[in-house]
């Protein structure tokens, strides 16, 4: 998977709240499926859909013992959102200083 297919894939997984959600449970530790479902109000089915696509982005790690299945969350590809999202940073700082000197120079002239 090259690099932008593999933030396309990251963005799509975070983009939705259920799948942040579960990422923010695993960001407590490694969790059972069935542990990572209970808070959500859907099927653990719907629950292992949200999960294989967090999978699919690297964002998960699944390990099975017997009928447990454990996920561990692998922040690793989240790196790459930061690397693209830091390339607006120099952007939005320069709007964001001017906005201020804007509204400073507003301030001066009442």
């Amino acid at each position: 998977m090259n690099i932008r297919s593999t933030l396309d894939c990251v963005l799509a997984a975070i983009a939705d709240p259920t799948r942040r959600a579960i990422l923010g449970q695993l960001m407590r530790g490694p969790a059972r499926v069935t542990d990572v479902a209970g808070p959500f109000d859907m099927s653990l089915a719907a629950v292992s859909k949200h999960v294989r696509m967090l999978e699919r982005a690297g964002l998960v790690r699944r390990t099975r013992q017997g009928r447990e299945h454990t996920l561990t969350l692998d922040a690793r590809p989240l790196r790459r959102v930061v690397q693209w999202t830091s390339h607006y940073e120099r952007f939005w700082n320069q709007r964001l200083d001017r906005l201020e000197a804007f509204f400073t120079q507003k301030r001066r002239t009442k």
